[in-house]
């Protein structure tokens, strides 16, 4: 197998993805699948391409992706995250691109965890007067 050019990690909510950048035309493969296949829905595909459309990169790369844990939304945009942070290792105009588009920004918003007592996180049983 190709070695890689850069190496990234990328992480949202409880999703973490490894990618890996090869020199090649464009191809994806996140888990053994296609983006297409890994990602049905058109809004995660591009989410997922938006760091290399940005930087008019797609056809010079082909991405390698292992992604586990989180759903849909936390796995595309982990591995957008992936993505860009291996992408900046590239030039340092890249990064600066990526980091004005808000892509290097690992966006730390995570499920609040329920508290004992409380039925949700912060939602607590009915008030009984009687």
């Amino acid at each position: 197998m190709a070695e890689a050019l850069y190496r990234a990690t990328g992480r949202r909510k409880t999703s973490v993805a490894r990618v890996r950048l090869l020199a090649g035309d464009g191809k994806f493969s996140i888990n053994g699948r296609t983006l297409e296949e890994y990602f049905p829905r058109a809004l995660y595909q591009k989410v997922v391409r938006s760091p290399l459309t940005l930087l008019e990169s797609s056809e010079r790369y082909d991405v390698v992706v292992r992604v586990e844990g989180g759903g849909p939304t936390g796995q595309s945009d982990a591995v957008r995250h992936g993505i860009a942070r291996a992408l900046a290792g590239e030039s340092q105009e890249a990064r600066s691109e990526l980091k004005s588009a808000g892509f290097l920004t690992r966006d730390a918003r995570a499920v609040e965890r329920k508290k004992y007592g409380l039925k949700k996180a912060r939602k607590r049983p009915q008030f009984s007067k009687r």
